[in-house]
């Protein structure tokens, strides 16, 4: 479904001459063809696989956009800016701290987690869950803080 609306806004932005638009969604599809041809099988990335890529994707653009407003490269800040816009106009709706943890909370109580070796399993129900959608290193603090990890 994802791939289907990226595709279909690549289709618009092209007929609507938007070159960086073109350009940042042609990366988006790169990106996920990347991902889908680098294990010894071709595979087909799910939705929540793609937004995975879509986040590591506007996380190496605010990295870039840090680094350019620092050595004060207004022009290559705005660029990156436009592309974070474009592929977090993909992303689900991020929640807010406390959703965050009020989601947390209910899902360990969920799975009925108790100590740090269940970290991974709910960090994985987690990503499974709220993919795009939680700050996973914020999620990962505080799930170790639940379980008793400080």
């Amino acid at each position: 479904m994802l791939r289907h609306d990226i595709n279909k806004a690549l289709k618009d932005a092209m007929k609507a001459a938007d070159k960086r638009r073109v350009s940042t969604l042609r990366l988006i599809n790169a990106e996920i063809l990347k991902r889908e041809t680098s294990a010894a099988e071709r595979m087909t990335l799910n939705d929540v696989e793609i937004l995975d890529v879509m986040a590591k994707m506007i996380k190496q653009r605010q990295e870039s956009l840090e680094i350019y407003v620092k050595a004060g490269r207004a022009d290559l800040a705005a660029q990156e800016r436009e592309e974070i816009d474009i592929i977090s106009g993909f992303m689900p709706k991020r929640m807010s701290d406390l959703e965050a943890a009020e989601a947390i909370s209910a899902l360990i109580k969920e799975l009925e987690a108790a100590t740090l070796k269940d970290m991974g399993r709910t960090m994985a129900a987690l990503k499974q869950r709220f993919a795009g959608r939680m700050d996973f290193s914020k999620a990962g603090a505080l799930v170790k803080k639940l379980l008793g990890g400080g």
